[in-house]
């Protein structure tokens, strides 16, 4: 069995699908809420232009995660 989620990004509100382990995120009051792969592309090279290491992705960040990874 395999299991992603559907949210909401936390920087454009946009739906998407994602592996809830994989999927970059940033913590808001404490709970972890998802990056969509667009906003990360878009913020990278700001962060580099900062001096930031960029974000890195997993490459199945969006994509379904074996139900054995959820425990």
């Amino acid at each position: 069995m395999f299991a992603f989620v559907i949210g909401s990004c936390v920087s454009c509100a946009r739906t998407f699908s994602f592996n809830p382990v994989r999927v970059p995120s940033v913590r808001v009051n404490g709970v972890r809420e998802p990056v969509c792969r667009a906003c990360v592309e878009a913020a990278n090279p700001e962060r580099v232009r900062r001096g930031l290491a960029p974000i890195s992705l997993s490459p199945d960040a969006y994509e379904p995660c074996h139900e054995s990874e959820l425990s």
